[in-house]
């Protein structure tokens, strides 16, 4: 007897997760959605733990990868091949789905032929302690509840793709981001270019687990976020619309805003000049009255005194902003798009396919290059 299609491929990308993993994965257990309507895959990323012990106790298929780890897009892109699922549910190894997860996926991706790919957001539950983890949990729930209707990116915490959708966009793009940065995000760049709809529903939720720390989030705005964020936006070109990358107009200028204050201040300190100090003081003003509407949010949910303590560490998150944005132009001009190693630039020169395909990409940047078919790749693939 054949096994019936299921309609969902639930794919959860795991490294090093044995602790986080196991919640996650009872909570999807616990889906309202039928079991039958969907299989769970785990793709284990070269864990040296008990990650693949733990997903073996509950998924239908493990994708265990040895060798060394190749992140998320990797992880997730040999899950897909795995898959039998016509609709692609994304969740993350340290997420808690509610119950209603999954059916909400189905009702929208059923109602709306027409929509490609749905995605969530984190609740207002986060469960680790402490003001950093609070704030950065709360700050995403924040902005994806803001952000509610069509989309002009994606989220894979928790986030569904057609399958037809994720194979004609040539899946995550694996050969830029070895590690957990913005693949998502340029995933669904490359979905809205084909012309495909995707929407944010911030009511499809679960409880984000992960702890924060204050030097982690520093590093990893800059290094897995920020710069790379910048340079997606470089290599876009000139945005299509004021919210290209869901970036809004007044974030844009409040980043800005920060650039200038940190420049006014250490011009104050070199030549000690009161009254550039006074100037920098103008850009805290403004963060402060652009986002009353965040502030007033974690007054209501965590107090009035946590609301307070976390302004000090909203500015600091505006000057990491500002640092990664200005640090990724420069780069950016200074060096160019990256170069390909021998090998994967003679393959595309001699038009050798790989699989998975090196993604295609604009390369424009603001000096207006000649366009190119394929944006080189950094490095190639071990077995692509």
């Amino acid at each position: 007897m054949s096994v019936p299609r299921p309609y969902l491929s639930v794919i959860v990308p795991a490294h090093q997760a044995m602790g986080p993993l196991r919640q996650s994965l009872e909570a999807l257990g616990r889906s309202g959605l039928p079991r039958e309507a969907w299989e769970l895959i785990v793709a284990d990323d070269a864990s040296t733990d008990e990650t693949s012990l733990v997903a073996a106790e509950y998924a239908d298929t493990v994708v265990r990868l040895s060798g060394k780890p190749n992140g998320p897009a990797y992880a997730r892109n040999r899950a897909f091949e795995a898959s039998r699922g016509e609709v692609l549910v994304f969740v993350d190894s340290d997420v808690v789905v509610h119950p209603d997860a999954l059916p909400r996926i189905v009702r929208h991706l059923k109602d709306d032929p027409s929509l490609s790919a749905v995605f969530g957001a984190y609740d207002a539950n986060p469960t680790a302690p402490g003001l950093v983890s609070q704030y950065r949990n709360l700050l995403h729930h924040y902005v994806h509840v803001r952000n509610r209707g069509p989309a002009e990116t994606f989220w894979a915490g928790i986030g569904a793709i057609r399958r037809d959708a994720f194979a004609e966009v040539g899946m995550f793009d694996e050969w830029s981001y070895a590690n957990p940065q913005i693949e998502d995000i340029e995933l669904g760049r490359r979905l809205r270019r084909l012309g495909r709809r995707i929407l944010l529903d911030p009511d499809i939720q679960g409880t984000h687990l992960k702890r924060w720390t204050l030097k982690g989030t520093l590093l990893g705005d800059f290094r897995n976020r920020g710069v790379p964020w910048m340079w997606l936006l470089l290599q876009e070109g000139t945005p299509e619309s004021s919210r290209t990358l869901n970036v809004r107009t007044a974030e844009k200028w409040t980043t800005a805003a920060v650039g200038l204050a940190v420049a006014l201040a250490t011009t104050a300190i070199v030549v000690r000049e009161d009254l550039y100090a006074w100037c920098a003081l103008v850009a805290p003003a403004a963060i402060l009255a652009t986002n009353w509407g965040f502030y007033r949010f974690l007054a209501n949910v965590r107090g009035v005194a946590f609301a307070a303590a976390v302004m000090p560490l909203h500015l600091l998150y505006y000057v990491g902003n500002g640092v990664s944005a200005l640090s990724g132009w420069m780069v950016h001009v200074l060096f160019g798009e990256p170069i390909p190693s021998a090998a994967v630039a003679a393959l595309a020169q001699a038009g050798v396919k790989t699989w998975p395909p090196p993604p295609s990409r604009p390369s424009t940047s603001l000096w207006d290059e000649p366009e190119r078919e394929h944006r080189p790749v950094r490095r190639k693939r071990e077995g692509g």
